[in-house]
């Protein structure tokens, strides 16, 4: 048998030459190394036998054990070692070629995580049929390689090594489905060429660069749209599925359970649309990937899947990898540094091999990118929240009801901005009547918020000892002289005369009001004065118009005359009286309305200025 042996690494040398021909149809070889790896097994069960029997034999019988080592390292077909449950003992070097990785890395795994799911089943049935018969199987077998997946016929043969309780497998990777020279072999295939390794690199730097303009183009930074966008592009670029989870907002600011936020998957047939549907619903459960990593904040690579429940399963106990032919994964945290707010999964089917560390790092920097949007965007919504409950407490809650006219209101935030604006409105008892004001104060923000409740609730009290617009108004500027904003304003004191309302109005630098007849005609009152706190010598302009049954008196800021368009042309005034011109019949409430629709379809919904309208009409008598 040592004789036999010590001809055997010779055997398997010129075996290797014979595969490595072109053209030549590498079966017999494949026949050949089977017997080969017979006549082993079988010296490895009479070297057990002689070491039990001799101990004198030790050191010849290890330096055969060296020698069937060597050959089985050199053998020229890729060769794997299995045990009864498909777990890798070990791989020579072809094998690791074949799968483009090291020897090491191979070793402990499940023989069937190496190949995609369509093998796997049959590849499973085919190892325990060898196991339990002794008789050879010949399996077609895809490969997950680290580039594309390699179709080979895989050899399995029940084998005893001396020492093991069990019988093992060994399993021979023949030929590939592709003829000989129209590809590289394994062993070539193993180290991509210097310009795919660039085109790799630049094409991740690519990714960070797409993910980064997209999450930071958004006038106003947005949680939803982020999440979004950023799935649906490493779904196209790095992965067939992309599953981005968050943590639900507790009591307090904690965070809670995981929530599936978005899933994204390959071409959107209506299998990929029903698989979609049925993955938004099922948020990620503690044990799996995502939420273990979100636990750990420790991001995680799985090149080769080999427990398909990593993912969870849907309702009815389909494993989620199998429900998407996952066969690698990776998972990373979505953390800003101060929290973990959730974690970006992807998932492939390996077609472009598997994930590795530098698609784990890449999606690593797009976790935290995406973290820190999402903070700015929680950050700006609060910031939203406190500013719009500051600027509902600057206007009336609601519109009184006036016997004999009708009124209607509009206030729109900017579209660019969370602090509160300066613009404001009233209608409140002036004199013996009523009287109406609307103004806006120079900036935003909290300071200028104090100069807005000091101008509207100013005009408020001097309306107590004047009821002329112009004295009102020279008693608001003097109590404003010290603020550092001044104010603009329009101010009308109504007088009811039967059927018909004087109003007298007296203007501080602003917009002058519009008086829109029953008939459509629209007439402009006079405008004048200057700003509010800025002078101490104030003179408010002033003027009178006489409103008949049907005609409106309609004040607005000049947020709505400089509203631009995406060319930056601006809304004005002609647009503004052909909104107004337009809605004239319809009843009052038509009026801010129709501005606000022609204000947002001019501005392309983007409105660089807060806007505020207030219009009044005077109600045709009531029948006797």
């Amino acid at each position: 048998m040592f004789r036999e042996v010590a001809g055997l690494g010779e055997r398997v040398a010129e075996l290797r030459r014979a595969a490595a021909v072109p053209g030549t149809d590498p079966r017999p070889a494949l026949d050949a190394a089977l017997a080969e790896l017979e006549l082993a097994v079988e010296a490895l069960e009479t070297l057990g036998a002689e070491r039990s029997a001799a101990t004198d034999g030790a050191g010849a019988a290890d330096t055969e054990r060296r020698v069937l080592r060597t050959v089985f390292q050199d053998a020229p077909v890729p060769l794997f070692l299995l045990d009864r449950d498909s777990g890798v003992r070990r791989v020579n070097r072809q094998a690791a070629g074949l799968l483009g990785t090291s020897p090491g890395y191979v070793s402990g795994k499940q023989f069937t995580a190496f190949c995609d799911l369509a093998t796997r089943g049959p590849l499973r049935s085919q190892l325990a049929a060898v196991v339990r018969t002794g008789r050879r199987r010949r399996v077609p077998v895809r490969f997950l390689g680290r580039d594309t997946p390699v179709d080979a016929v895989v050899t399995l043969a029940r084998v005893w090594i001396p020492g093991e309780p069990d019988p093992m497998v060994m399993a021979v990777a023949g030929p590939t489905s592709t003829p000989v020279g129209e590809e590289p072999r394994p062993a070539e295939r193993t180290a991509p060429r210097d310009d795919e390794a660039v085109a790799a690199i630049v094409h991740r730097m690519d990714v960070l660069a797409a993910v980064g303009e997209l999450l930071l183009d958004e006038p106003v930074f947005n949680e939803t749209v982020a999440v979004r966008r950023c799935a649906r592009l490493l779904a196209a670029e790095l992965a067939d599925w992309a599953f981005i989870d968050l943590a639900a907002a507790g009591p307090g600011g904690r965070l809670g359970d995981l929530r599936r936020q978005v899933v994204v998957g390959p071409a959107e047939d209506e299998t990929t649309q029903e698989t979609v549907r049925v993955l938004e619903l099922l948020d990620p459960e503690a044990g799996t990937l995502p939420g273990t990593v979100f636990a750990s904040w420790q991001s995680a690579l799985h090149p080769h899947v080999e427990d398909l429940g990593l993912l969870g399963a849907d309702e009815r106990g389909e494993p989620v990898c199998a429900l998407i032919h996952a066969t690698t994964v990776l998972c990373v945290p979505i953390e800003d540094g101060d929290r973990c707010l959730g974690t970006i999964t992807l998932a492939s089917g390996g077609e472009n091999g598997p994930f590795d560390l530098h698609d784990l790092a890449v999606a690593g920097r797009i976790g935290r990118q995406l973290a820190l949007v999402i903070r700015a965007s929680r950050l700006y919504r609060r910031s939203a929240e406190v500013a719009d409950s500051l600027q509902q407490s600057l206007l009336p809650k609601r519109l009184p009801t006036i016997k004999g006219v009708e009124l209607a209101a509009r206030y729109l935030t900017a579209t660019s901005t969370a602090e509160v604006g300066g613009d404001f409105y009233d209608v409140f008892p002036f004199g013996d009547s009523w009287g109406l004001v609307l103004g806006d104060v120079c900036g935003k923000g909290e300071d200028a918020a104090v100069v807005t409740a000091s101008a509207r609730h100013g005009v408020r009290l001097a309306s107590r000892w004047s009821s002329d617009p112009a004295e009102v108004l020279a008693m608001v500027n003097a109590s404003l002289l010290e603020e550092d904003r001044f104010v603009t304003a329009v101010l009308a004191g109504l007088e009811f005369q039967g059927d018909r309302v004087r109003a007298t109005l007296g203007t501080a630098g602003h917009p002058p009001a519009i008086v829109v007849r029953a008939d459509g005609v629209i007439r402009s009152a006079s405008d004048g004065g200057v700003p509010l706190g800025l002078f101490e010598d104030f003179a408010a302009g002033s003027d009178a118009v006489e409103l008949f049954p049907g005609d409106t008196l309609f004040l607005h800021s000049d947020g709505v005359l400089e509203a631009c368009d995406p060319g930056r042309r601006e809304f004005g005034r002609q647009r503004l009286l052909e909104a107004l011109a337009g809605v004239a019949g319809e009843p009052v409430a038509a009026m801010p309305d129709a501005v606000e629709r022609a204000l947002m379809a001019f501005s392309d919904g983007d409105l660089r200025d807060d806007v505020s309208m207030l219009a009044l009409r005077v109600s045709p008598p009531e029948p006797l």
